[in-house]
């Protein structure tokens, strides 16, 4: 039988794909290589976020292909998939010529069961894509628009792990908290797609994105749901953002014990300046009244945040806002990453790059050493 091995990068959604892509290999009769050196297919799932993750794919591709070329064994089949292939089909079959087929991340559904290597803890994706249009992001350009997986489908999916004896699942979106709220229409990303001229003040607020919920969110009411199932001990959810984090959310974290007490909350930055600019549709006090409430709730819930340093025009002063909030605000763990504009952004197409590497490197070093080195505290278990 023809044989299959998958290299992922990036992050939990991509581990997730690739269990679904697995699925869809299997279903077809092939079997999983111990690694790429036995492989008849070999598939790269690709993480877009930062050009350093772009670097790793094209380094380790470039490793593979050199080992087929002083190897007498034939090369796989190449497939690269995943967020990489934003750039589009001829200029990555440009880039990268060892590439022999490109396989939209769009394109990896839902027909098969995913393979899931992990027996106690499974990841179980909610929504695919992204509505939002902060700056600085290229998911919504390599993942296409939000769309919300059916709730019927979800809790079939969660049964069936329930049935099979797993007892920690997590939630997956690239926003989860606005699973199943009625999307708006909006012409922004067609305007972006067909390289229009824009400013800053074009960029729509992410909340304009959704109609407001009616009641009980709906993400809410699927974490009731699910808590209902005796099997499942620990209910994690991953993305959540601060612009529509409800109260009704807060509420059901706090009561809910089910639902892990880390809650994952990406701050980005400090300063309000550098979040308008980053159009992320809130502010700093925002943030903080979201993580009052949520420790209010239960002093027992821990914060972890993403942080991006060095975003255009990020002033020392907005820079030691970040700093100041890092320290007030304790986080847990904190991913600190050194921004790099991303090609067919926003942020790349208005704001010049225009702070130093050697700065935000600097300023990487610092923030890590606040939050996650002078932190002594025991960390959160962050699957």
């Amino acid at each position: 039988m023809p044989s299959f091995f998958i290299h992922t990068f990036g992050c939990q959604s991509n581990k997730s794909d690739s269990e679904r892509i697995a699925g869809d290999y299997f279903a077809r009769g092939y079997t999983e290589a111990k690694d790429w050196h036995e492989c008849d297919e070999l598939v790269i799932n690709t993480c877009a976020v930062r050009q350093r993750a772009e670097d790793k794919a094209e380094g380790f591709l470039y490793n593979v292909t050199e080992h087929f070329k002083q190897s007498a064994q034939p090369q796989p089949k190449i497939i690269l998939t995943g967020c990489m292939v934003h750039h589009g089909n001829q200029k990555l079959l440009e880039r990268l010529p060892e590439v022999d087929e490109i396989l939209p991340i769009n394109e990896v559904g839902f027909n098969q069961a995913a393979i899931r290597k992990d027996k106690k803890h499974a990841w179980i994706p909610i929504s695919t894509g992204c509505n939002s249009f902060c700056t600085y992001c290229i998911v919504p350009y390599s993942r296409g628009r939000e769309k919300s997986r059916s709730k019927e489908e979800i809790m079939q999916e969660v049964k069936n792990l329930a049935d099979q004896g797993y007892e920690e699942i997590t939630l997956l979106g690239m926003n989860v908290n606005s699973w199943g709220l009625e999307k708006v229409g909006i012409g922004f990303r067609k305007m972006m797609m067909e390289n229009k001229d824009f400013n800053r003040e074009d960029l729509p607020d992410n909340q304009s994105q959704y109609l407001a919920p009616q009641g009980t969110p709906p993400f809410v009411k699927l974490l009731q749901d699910i808590s209902q199932f005796d099997q499942i001990k620990m209910i994690r959810f991953m993305s959540s953002n601060p612009w529509d984090f409800h109260d009704e959310l807060i509420e059901e974290i706090g009561r809910n014990k089910k639902i892990d007490r880390y809650v994952h909350l990406p701050i980005q930055s400090g300063s309000n300046e550098v979040l308008y600019r980053m159009n992320r549709g809130y502010t700093r006090e925002r943030y903080i009244e979201v993580v009052d409430k949520l420790k209010k709730a239960d002093p027992e819930i821990v914060i972890g945040t993403d942080i991006v340093v060095g975003f255009a025009g990020e002033t020392e002063a907005e820079f030691q806002e970040t700093v100041d909030l890092a320290k007030q605000m304790d986080w847990h763990v904190g991913f600190v990453a050194i921004y790099s504009p991303r090609p067919g952004t926003a942020g790349w197409k208005i704001y010049p790059d225009n702070i130093p590497h050697h700065v935000k490197k600097k300023r990487w070093e610092i923030l890590d050493q606040i939050i996650n080195k002078d932190n002594l505290q025991i960390r959160p278990k962050v699957v």
